[in-house]
């Protein structure tokens, strides 16, 4: 606990008001110290309060026990649910401290756990204005700046093409007297500052986030329109006039579209627009100006699909292995991703994944021709509505090639008006990704020329929705078994053969029971099918125990022994021997694991779980069942443990763990936050000889060109928005970390071969270095604009997990530089690498 023996200054002015002031400040500040040691921090807080405002000179005296007494007393008032209180405890401290970076970033830190993340990314960003080398705040504010401004704002507004054609189509309409122009989704306010730009006399644009309403504020102001274009921190849905605006716009601008066109809620806005905020559209034959009637940009759209083979996409989305490290999978347990597509379901849920299909690992198969899905008329108001009530339509779509149905592909064209498109599709360099409606729940995925895929289309809940999903063999001239819909019930058989087996079985065979439905994580799914992991843990488990295994059967042998003289002495006819005790085994990985139920086949060994959902748990009781377990056998921690936020503790309260499994690496590719404080509580609870999986983790990277990075990354410059001054305040949210990244299919030119970066070990922490200086020979010349990284996971020193591998459920991530540097074949290029409580930056050392 800092310093609190402190006293005040003797008063400037004399007489008995500064004595009586002084002396009260003097009790308070002894008050104060004496509830800090009884750890009564809110009455500890109050008399700091008192003190401050008393004797405004003491702060820099008491600043760090008055920071330390806002942080202990905040975190009691959490706990105890008076957040009000919480959060003018710090209303309060910034008063007193206001450039107080640390006080900064704890308010952000609650905020963000409260959901309030527009107000933490405020907090967080004048901490690191106020200290930009915090390492805690700048973790924080780039964290919270991923949800606060979706990546895909950068890609945007680098999209050139989708910038020009949407500002040409603008002045199209503007110039030909759509004078009066409100921009549904504003975001930067790009599209508004085209209207203004040609010509239009009044502009309204709505956001609803206000992180992206307060930025467009500053870029409209910036760019000298903040009297022509008047923003709305609302929902249009919640315009009225003339509340809000005075009178009917004639045009509406917008590109609320998502990769499934209708998944940002266009339908749904413009119904409404039309309803309430727009002017009435012209009819055919009608002549009059154009600001007499109302008109959308986009005009409309015709949404395309493609069924594809994609091994990537399959073994993300469907399990794909029957037997996982001599572990059963039951056949009554179906494993969902959340992107599977059911009528049945209540919740809107996307049902859809997105993916950069040109950049997919390992490419994709057409199996089909593109075929036309539906087309939607955003001029047309009667459209709009019946897109949600009308029937599903049915299409039927031949096979051309041969190979596996893993999904169906979709990309739209958005038609801003007659002369001026935008196409979505994979073959386009576009800004756009396409959504993917994986397939599931097929007897047989094998299609070729012949068959004919069918499905039901349709505009529910927002969503384009793709169901019933079945193949149709006409050369047969029957059904096959192919659907995923609902029909569970209705199952035909493809032949004779298969229908008198299916009979037998149903006869002789034991029914597996109820179907069981386990949604899990894409990721979740890869790493069911990633067979090297679980074999790798496998093995290693299997060397830790049997290397504990002689120890404890020596302590069994001379328990047997002791008994059995006992025994003898007694005159008994049998033998006393006591049960061995059984190996502890903690799981403590995050999302679906089955490496418990692998430890549990091991021997004498009792495996904890530490999966959180039910529905996992009961997955998890069956794979048990299946692979011959006691129920017994397997056990769920949190169960066992008071408070969830601390899961490591003893198994018992006289026993140790055997083996701690550890998440070092998240799937988005960067270590897992608190892992080597982890990692320290782990190893006090391991017994003599136990480990703690993985031991440790190497760290590596390359240097590459990248221009794809780079745009990913931040606006560059004023080029690709035409000439409009966004990017210095859209790429304050920029972040030096770039996720979830494919290098295999990365487009990108490596300048440097793989080097160490880092290493760090969870068994043997002092072999670990908080900052390091790498230095990487250049192979190539070119342009580094970023430093990929990945990392090799050691169970122990020979069995090896690569998170870069063609199995790998994990991605990988970059440090994108601020400014690339140009390099020389033959130079030495050296990184600093600092480790900073489990998070890792790299620069370079100029």
């Amino acid at each position: 606990m800092p310093n609190s023996r402190l006293r005040p200054r003797p008063g400037a002015g004399g007489g008995s008001g500064a004595a009586g002031r002084d002396e009260l400040v003097s009790r308070s500040l002894q008050s104060a110290g004496h509830c800090l040691g009884a750890q009564d921090f809110g009455t500890a807080y109050a008399h700091y309060l008192l003190v401050l405002s008393l004797a405004p000179d003491l702060k820099d005296s008491v600043k760090e026990t008055f920071q330390y007494t806002l942080f202990q007393w905040a975190e009691e008032l959490d706990a105890l649910g008076r957040i009000q209180d919480l959060l003018g405890c710090y209303e309060q401290a910034l008063q007193l401290f206001p450039d107080d970076e640390v006080i900064c970033n704890s308010m952000g830190e609650h905020l963000f756990r409260l959901g309030f993340r527009d107000e933490a990314a405020g907090y967080f960003h004048k901490a690191v204005k106020l200290n930009p080398d915090f390492n805690d705040a700048k973790e924080n504010f780039y964290r919270v700046a991923n949800w606060l401004v979706e990546r895909w704002h950068f890609i945007m507004l680098n999209d050139t093409k989708r910038n020009m054609t949407y500002n040409a189509a603008i002045q199209k309409a503007v110039r030909s007297g759509f004078k009066s122009v409100l921009d549904i989704g504003a975001g930067t306010g790009i599209l508004s500052m085209f209207a203004r730009n040609a010509g239009a006399h009044s502009v309204y644009a709505c956001e609803l986030s206000k992180t992206m309403y307060e930025l467009a504020c500053d870029v409209v102001a910036a760019n000298r329109m903040d009297t022509g274009i008047t923003l709305l921190h609302m929902k249009s849905l919640d315009i009225e006039i003339p509340k809000h605006i005075p009178e009917r716009v004639s045009l509406v601008v917008t590109e609320t579209v998502d990769a499934g066109l209708f998944g940002e809620g266009i339908v749904e806005s413009l119904i409404h627009a039309w309803e309430h905020l727009l002017l009435q559209p012209k009819t055919k034959g009608e002549n009059g100006n154009c600001g007499e009637y109302g008109k959308v940009i986009p005009a409309s759209a015709v949404i395309f699909g493609m069924a594809v083979e994609c091994a990537e996409i399959r073994r993300h989305h469907r399990v794909g292995v029957k037997d996982i490290a001599g572990i059963h999978l039951p056949t009554n347990v179906k494993f969902r991703s959340p992107a599977y597509s059911s009528a049945d379901t209540e919740e809107t849920v996307e049902p859809y994944t997105t993916e950069k299909m040109s950049r997919v690992p390992g490419g994709y198969l057409a199996l089909t021709e593109c075929f036309e899905i539906m087309k939607v008329d955003f001029n047309n108001l009667q459209e709009l509505k019946s897109l949600a009530t009308r029937q599903p339509d049915q299409l039927c779509i031949p096979v051309i090639k041969e190979g596996i149905l893993d999904a169906l592909m979709v990309w739209f064209v958005l038609h801003l008006d007659d002369e001026h498109t935008l196409s979505t599709s994979p073959s386009e360099e576009t800004c756009w990704e396409q959504a993917v409606y994986p397939i599931q729940d097929l007897t047989d995925y094998r299609i070729k020329p012949g068959h004919h895929v069918t499905m039901e289309v349709s505009c529910q809940d927002c969503y384009l929705r793709i169901q019933s999903v079945s193949v149709l063999d006409v050369e047969h001239e029957m059904e096959v078994t192919k659907n995923f819909t609902k029909h569970k019930d209705l199952v035909s058989l493809g032949n004779e053969a298969e229908l008198c087996s299916a009979l037998a079985n149903l006869q002789t065979s034991k029914p597996d029971g109820e179907e069981q439905t386990c949604v899990l994580e894409s990721t979740e799914i890869a790493l069911l099918n990633n067979i090297p992991y679980h074999e790798g843990f496998k093995i290693a488990m299997e060397k830790v125990l049997s290397s504990l295994t002689p120890e404890k059967a020596c302590q069994t042998m001379d328990t047997t022994h002791q008994d059995n003289a006992m025994s003898s002495t007694a005159g008994q006819k049998h033998t006393v021997q006591s049960a061995p005790e059984p190996f502890y085994v903690l799981d403590v990985s995050e999302g679906f694991s089955i490496l418990p139920i692998i430890a549990g086949t091991l021997g004498q060994v009792k495996p904890y779980s530490s999966v959180e959902k039910d529905q996992h748990r009961v997955a998890l009781d069956l794979i048990s069942e299946a692979s011959h377990f006691s129920k017994e056998t397997l056990e769920f921690w949190l169960r066992h443990v008071e408070d969830e936020s601390a899961v490591l503790q003893r198994p018992k309260s006289d026993k140790l763990w055997s083996i701690i499994i550890l998440d070092v690496i998240e799937p988005s590719g960067l270590i897992q936050q608190e892992i080597m404080e982890k990692a320290a509580i782990s190893r006090c609870l391991l017994q003599s000889g136990g480990k703690i999986f993985p031991q440790y983790v190497l760290m590596f990277g390359l240097l590459v060109e990248s221009q794809t990075l780079v745009e990913e990354s931040a606006v560059q410059g004023a080029e690709c928005t035409l000439g409009l001054n966004i990017a210095p305040f859209i790429n304050q949210f920029q972040v030096p970390i770039r996720v979830f990244l494919d290098l295999s299919s990365l487009p990108c030119t490596p300048l440097s071969k793989p080097v160490e970066l880092l290493r760090l070990d969870l068994m043997t922490p002092y072999l670990n270095t908080s900052n390091r200086e790498v230095k990487v020979p250049i192979c190539k010349s070119g342009r580094v604009t970023a430093i990929p990284f990945w990392y090799h996971m050691y169970l122990d020193d020979e069995i090896r997990l690569d998170t870069s591998g063609e199995a790998s459920h994990w991605k990988q991530a970059a440090v994108v530089l601020e400014n690339p540097i140009q390099v020389e074949t033959g130079q030495e290029l050296v990184l600093s690498v600092q480790h900073h409580k489990s998070n890792v930056s790299i620069t370079v050392k100029q």
